[in-house]
């Protein structure tokens, strides 16, 4: 959280990406049979799209060439079964995420896994109860998930509108910078609201998402272009280097064009597909997966350097001062949150809030967008991967699914564990200073407990954070997608109707929950010498510290939010495509 404590773990209206558009404006080419079976489900559950949405006949890879796009065997609609786990997962965020904010509104712990937030380079002398640990530790995933779906969405929807509506660049980059704008906007109002007029900037995630979901539907788009010419480029050579070779009259051909100017060499290309022939197919998907799988290296590579650069950019690398052992740790009071932080104002926040935490008259950022970038850049990599996957094997598509979500959430568990033992990517390094540790000094700080094995730095997210959040998020992933849809539908209802109406819930829920949170305190709840919450804000200055009693308090938030959530996505998926309403 941030140092208001404010900082939600946040929706993610930019998680829903609209990538809903792939499945919602398919109608144009489904045949009749394929859209009665579609039309059985709730048409407010088809918030994000199916991995295979299109089936191509054989031909060249939709990214062989522009050209072969169009001139590529026909199109066939695919498989009509619905792929539930990512509405499932952003459902369940979004419950864990009202968990975390009702954390403020009872105050029954400090808002942290342990003596407050998790920060870079903060001590840690104590841990947070149980109860508070177990839930901290879940809303964790909450931020990292929305944005890994953002990215996942922005592929799935660049696709669509890309290749399957022939939506120019330029068209599809204002959409991305539209949507980025709307998330603005509801942003500021509801800074304005929430804070009874005093902050109007209020980054607690909304913005951070809005940025990165502009960010990476710009480098999705930069990746299709560059990776078209590349398949081009390579397609040509391959064609000219194997028809040097032979002796026979196209060969030749081919040998003669190839000493023309490069202008030319387009024209040869197009003269090679019309002749037709195994040559050009090969030579086309043989470029098309180099150049496949050199723009998905430079995106991991990208992905890996943007999470790096918090640990680069840190002020201290993340590290503690080192207590000595007769040291008497200091010890940082955050508690549960309070006012808005008393911190000096920084002149250039606008320029700050793009790397790390700031805060100005009537400005506090505690998302920094570039920071949690990199999330949302693997989304765009994983997505870039199911949906070619899925199309070149549609009939194999769900156990392929599986063995992906399960391999990247091992990958990146594997990449946790390594943070831990070998003291990389770490922002809290010398900082835990628990009992348990300082009872061992000279022992690995992160081995001294499971608490202490577990703890991550969010603010901002060390690599330790990105891979043990993606990794949790990813097996969800799996656990989620082999729920069948009939099931869901009946038993995870609930979820669907959270997951798909994400923006609406992130707006609705902080008024719900924050009311409801208050109005339980000053019934229910108990006098605390804790700190009066920030003003504008209804946090009471009772609270309820009962396990139970917070999770009946949040039982009934999530009731309260559920039957609007549920009004909203059918009101939402009965807009017309272009509709603004269907941003949300």
């Amino acid at each position: 959280m941030a140092a208001n404590g404010l900082a939600a773990d946040g929706s993610s209206a930019a998680t829903d990406a609209d990538a809903s558009a792939a499945n919602n404006n398919h109608d144009t080419n489904s045949t009749p049979d394929a859209s009665r079976q579609h039309s059985t489900l709730p048409p407010h559950y088809n918030s994000f799209p199916r991995y295979h949405h299109t089936i191509h006949q054989p031909g060249p890879p939709p990214h062989a060439s522009s050209s072969s796009n169009s001139s590529s065997g026909k199109q066939i609609p695919a498989a009509t079964a619905r792929v539930l786990g990512p509405d499932l997962l952003r459902g369940l965020l979004m419950a864990f995420m009202a968990m975390d904010h009702l954390g403020i509104a009872l105050r029954p712990w400090p808002h942290g896994l342990g003596n407050g937030p998790e920060r870079d380079g903060e001590p840690v002398t104590r841990w947070n109860r149980p109860a508070a640990y177990i839930v901290r530790s879940l809303t964790h995933l909450c931020a990292p998930g929305f944005a890994l779906l953002l990215g996942m969405g922005v592929a799935y929807l660049g696709r669509a509108r890309r290749h399957g509506k022939g939506w120019s660049a330029r068209r599809l980059l204002r959409y991305f910078a539209l949507r980025m704008a709307v998330l603005t906007l509801v942003m500021i109002a509801q800074s304005l609201a929430m804070t009874a007029g005093q902050v109007w900037f209020l980054n607690i995630v909304l913005f951070a998402l809005a940025v990165d979901y502009f960010l990476a539907g710009a480098v999705w788009l930069a990746l299709d272009e560059t990776e078209r010419r590349l398949t081009d480029l390579l397609t040509r050579k391959m064609l000219l280097r194997r028809q040097q070779h032979e002796e026979q009259d196209a060969a030749a051909a081919v040998a003669a064009d190839n000493e023309a100017d490069a202008e030319q060499q387009p024209l040869l290309l197009l003269a090679a597909r019309q002749q037709g022939g195994p040559q050009v197919s090969t030579a086309e998907t043989k470029a098309a997966r180099i150049s496949w799988h050199v723009h998905n290296t430079l995106l991991l590579l990208l992905s890996v350097v943007t999470i790096f650069w918090n640990i680069w950019l840190s002020r201290d690398q993340g590290q503690c001062a080192v207590p000595g052992a007769s040291d008497t740790a200091h010890v940082v009071v955050v508690g549960a949150p309070g006012g808005w932080p008393e911190s000096e104002p920084d002149r250039y926040w606008w320029l700050h809030l793009w790397f790390w935490e700031t805060s100005a008259p009537g400005v506090l950022s505690a998302f920094p967008p570039l920071a949690w970038l990199s999330f949302a850049l693997v989304g765009v990599l994983y997505g870039r991967a199911m949906t070619i996957r899925d199309n070149n094997h549609p009939q194999r598509s769900t156990p392929r699914r599986l063995l992906g979500h399960l391999l990247a959430g091992l990958v990146f568990a594997v990449i946790f564990v390594l943070t831990r033992l070998l003291h990389i990517g770490n922002l809290s390094e010398h900082c835990l200073q628990t009992p348990e540790n300082r009872a061992h000094p000279s022992r690995n700080q992160y081995l001294a407990s499971p608490a202490a094995f577990f703890y991550t730095v969010k603010y901002p997210p060390d690599v330790a954070f990105w891979a043990l959040t993606l990794a949790a998020n990813f097996f969800l992933l799996a656990g989620l997608g082999r729920i069948p849809a009939a099931f869901a539908k009946r038993w995870l209802v609930v979820l669907l109707d959270f997951g798909t109406a994400s923006l609406f819930f992130y707006v609705v829920h902080m008024p719900v929950v924050f009311l409801t949170g208050w109005a339980m305190c000053a019934v229910f709840g108990h006098e605390t010498d804790q700190e009066e919450g920030p003003p504008g804000v209804f946090v009471s200055v009772k609270s309820i510290d009962n396990v139970f009693g917070v999770f009946a308090v949040w039982t009934l938030c999530m009731l309260i939010m559920w039957p609007l959530c549920r009004w909203y996505g059918r009101f939402k998926f009965g807009k017309p495509a272009n509709s603004l309403w269907r941003m949300f």
